[in-house]
C-alpha cells in the first residue's frame, strides 16, 4: 500500500475517534456586586437589604431581593461569618431523629432559629456517647456560638462549656454543671396521668420504663409514686417493670408484667415503650379498655390513630424546640444574667379512648 493510502485511513481512522473532552471550567457564582449592578443600588445596600440588620427602604429591599432571585444570587454564610468572626450556624445534636419526639423537637428549634436568621447544623448522634463526643468536637472545631443538646452523658455539655459553646439541655438534665436547661414538667405530667386511672377505680397500675437515671425518667417515676400517695395508696414496687429503650424489649417485659402480676392498667413511660406494650396486649386478644387500661407518656401521632386511641401526656414537643432555640438566643446575645436557667414546659393530659373504669 502506497504511504498515501496508510495517510488517508489513519486519517479516517482518526476521525471516527470521538473529540477529546474539555475540561468543565468550575461555575462561577453571582456576588454581591452582581446583584448591585443588576439592581442600581450599591454593594452595601445589597448587603442591607438582603439582611435585617441595618436598614433599607421596603421599595429598594424589594428591588434588590428581586434581582437576588433572578441572577441566582446565594449568600454565602461562611463568607459573611470570617467578616464578622462570628457564626450564624446553631449545633443541634439529637439522640434519635427516627422517634417523633425528637423529629418535632428539631423542628420547633429551626422554626426558631430560622426567625432569628440562625442555621440550624443537626446531627443524629443515635443515643451513643462515643457519637456524641465526636459530633461534640466537629461543632467546637467549627466555632458554633451555641449547641442544643438532649445529652447522652453529662460529659458533652460540659466539653461543649469548657470550649466557650454556650449549650441549652432539651428534655433532659444531667448533673448541675451542663448549661441552661428546657424540659417537661415530668414528675407533674406523671401524677395526673396516674391520677386519671386511680380515679377510674384502678390500683393494680403497672409502670413499664426503661431508665431512672436521667431527670426525664426519674421525674415521671417520682410523679407516679406522688399519685398514689396523694391518694393513700401503697405502691407495689414488683410492678414497676424496668425494661430497655426498645419496643421489642418492651412487649417482653409487658409480657413478664402480666404473666407474673394482677394489673388492670399499664402505663408506658415513653412512646416507645407504648408500642411495645400495645403489641403485647394486642397479642393476648385484650380487649382495651375493657379488660385492661393502657396509657403513655409523650403523645405521638399514631397514638390517634389506632383503635382504641391513647390517652397519653402531650409534652408540647414542638414548643420545647421553640424555648429552646429562644433562651439559647438570648444567651448568645448576652441578654441572660450568668445564672444558669432551667425552664419547664406544663405538660397536657389528653383522655381517649384506651383508659376506661376498672374491670369487674
Amino acid at each position: 500500500m502506497s504511504s498515501r493510502g496508510q495517510t488517508a485511513r489513519a486519517m479516517r481512522r482518526a476521525s471516527d475517534q470521538p473529540a477529546p473532552q474539555r475540561a468543565r471550567q468550575p461555575v462561577r457564582r453571582p456576588t454581591v456586586q452582581d446583584v448591585a449592578r443588576e439592581a442600581g443600588v450599591s454593594a452595601s445596600t445589597v448587603s442591607r437589604a438582603l439582611h435585617t440588620r441595618g436598614y433599607a427602604s421596603p421599595a429598594v429591599r424589594a428591588r434588590v431581593q428581586a434581582a437576588a432571585e433572578r441572577i441566582g444570587y446565594v449568600t454565602d454564610h461562611n463568607a459573611r461569618n470570617l467578616r464578622s468572626r462570628t457564626s450564624t450556624s446553631i449545633g443541634v445534636l439529637i439522640s434519635d431523629l427516627r422517634n417523633p419526639f425528637y423529629a418535632d423537637l428539631a423542628a420547633g428549634i429551626e422554626e426558631e432559629l430560622r426567625a432569628a436568621e440562625y442555621q440550624m447544623v443537626l446531627v443524629n448522634d443515635n443515643g451513643d456517647p462515643a457519637e456524641e463526643m465526636q459530633a461534640a468536637e466537629t461543632l467546637v472545631a467549627m466555632r458554633v456560638p451555641g449547641v442544643i443538646v438532649t445529652p447522652v452523658t453529662a460529659k458533652c455539655p460540659q466539653v461543649l462549656q469548657q470550649n466557650g459553646v454556650h449549650v441549652v439541655c432539651a428534655d433532659r438534665e444531667l448533673g448541675r454543671s451542663g448549661g441552661d436547661v428546657v424540659l417537661s414538667d415530668n414528675k407533674a405530667g406523671a401524677r395526673e396521668l396516674t391520677e386519671h386511672l386511680i380515679g377510674l377505680g384502678h390500683t393494680r397500675i403497672g409502670l413499664l420504663i426503661d431508665e431512672t437515671k436521667w431527670s426525664t425518667g426519674a421525674g415521671r417515676l417520682a410523679g407516679f409514686r406522688a399519685a398514689h400517695v396523694d391518694n393513700a395508696l401503697d405502691v407495689d414496687e414488683d410492678l414497676i417493670a424496668y425494661t430497655s429503650f426498645d419496643a421489642e424489649a418492651a412487649r417482653a417485659t409487658t409480657h413478664k408484667l402480666l404473666e407474673e402480676h394482677d394489673v388492670t392498667a399499664v402505663i408506658s413511660a415513653n412512646n416507645v415503650l407504648a408500642q411495645g406494650a400495645l403489641t403485647e396486649l394486642k397479642d393476648r386478644r385484650l380487649r382495651i379498655p375493657r379488660q385492661i387500661s393502657l396509657a403513655a407518656y409523650d403523645d405521638v401521632p399514631w397514638m390517634s390513630l389506632v383503635q382504641p386511641a391513647l390517652t397519653t401526656v402531650d409534652q408540647h414537643t414542638v414548643e420545647m424546640g421553640r424555648s429552646c432555640a429562644r433562651l439559647l438566643i438570648a444567651r448568645i446575645r448576652g441578654e441572660l444574667p450568668a445564672k444558669r436557667r432551667i425552664v419547664r414546659v406544663a405538660p397536657r393530659l389528653v383522655v381517649r379512648g384506651s383508659t376506661g373504669p376498672v374491670p369487674r
